[in-house]
């Protein structure tokens, strides 16, 4: 992959992210970026398929408080689960889908 194919993934990574972190919907996002929606789908799903997720070290604290899992992506994005078994299985298999 050249510099400049290197450039436009990082734009759009960056991109995908400011969406995700805005709140606007897909179609808002583009229409303010000038972007066409079915490049930005098409951008996220390559990318989704280059960076599988990936976890990072998940700690846990007995406390008197009900439990927490905090999960890590190599995104850098930060899951706080409750403890409960039911619930990180749901939310394993969400990822596992995903990837």
């Amino acid at each position: 992959m050249n510099g400049k194919q290197a450039e436009r993934r990082e734009q759009w990574r960056q991109m995908i992210a400011e969406q995700e972190k805005s709140g606007q919907s897909i179609r808002v996002y583009c229409q303010g970026q000038g972007v066409s929606e079915y490049a930005f789908y098409s951008w996220r799903q390559r990318l989704r398929k280059e960076l599988p997720v990936t976890f990072a070290l998940v700690e846990t604290k007995a406390t008197s408080e009900a439990v927490v899992i905090d999960v890590v992506l190599a995104t850098g994005d930060r899951l706080r689960i409750p403890g409960d078994a039911a619930t990180l299985r749901m939310v394993v298999s969400v990822l596992r889908e995903r990837a």
